[in-house]
């Protein structure tokens, strides 16, 4: 009970503070190439997505939470214009697979979500917190390197945060 009261307290929270991300843009780095079961139990390999286009991994730190589900409905929202510029969504929390499925389908989340319950893609990319979850952040991936990474995710502007990047990269 008190850890989700924590999480419930954090996720207004972030509601309350959030503004645009501090992202930036880096020398490129090769990006984690790690795999986890998706919403609906299946593999998903990074490496395999990451040669499809550019790819925005994010992560939250707990499903269906306020500050987690304005985050997941901003880039919901932007997903048309984000696929015609060819970018691939993954969202990623220490959540089950079962969580990660509700939280898909009661959002309508066009994209899919990775369930990381023991943290191995957490733990790859860096963004554990130290309450033992995944902290708000964001990954751009191309041609399997990271190019740009925002860690300080918002919350109900992580689209326009990553669609402004996009369209500075032209």
């Amino acid at each position: 009970m008190t850890r989700f009261f924590l999480i419930t307290a954090m996720g207004f929270l972030s509601q309350i503070f959030a503004s645009a991300g501090d992202g930036e843009r880096m020398k490129p780095y090769p990006a984690p190439r790690i795999e986890a079961k998706d919403q609906d139990g299946n593999t998903v390999n990074l490496e395999e997505v990451y040669k499809k286009g550019i790819t925005l991994v994010y992560f939250y730190p707990k499903a269906s939470t306020p500050g987690c589900t304005s985050q997941a409905c901003s880039l919901r929202d932007a997903y048309e214009e984000l696929a015609q510029r060819g970018v691939h969504v993954i969202g990623v929390s220490m959540d089950k697979v079962e969580a990660q499925k509700k939280f898909r389908e009661n959002n309508k989340l066009p994209f899919t979500l990775l369930a990381d319950p023991d943290g191995k893609v957490v733990k790859a990319f860096g963004v554990g917190s130290l309450l033992g979850f995944a902290s708000r952040q964001a990954y751009l991936i191309k041609d399997g390197n990271v190019i740009w990474r925002d860690k300080k995710a918002s919350t109900s502007q992580q689209a326009a945060d990553v669609l402004r990047v996009l369209k500075e990269m032209k």
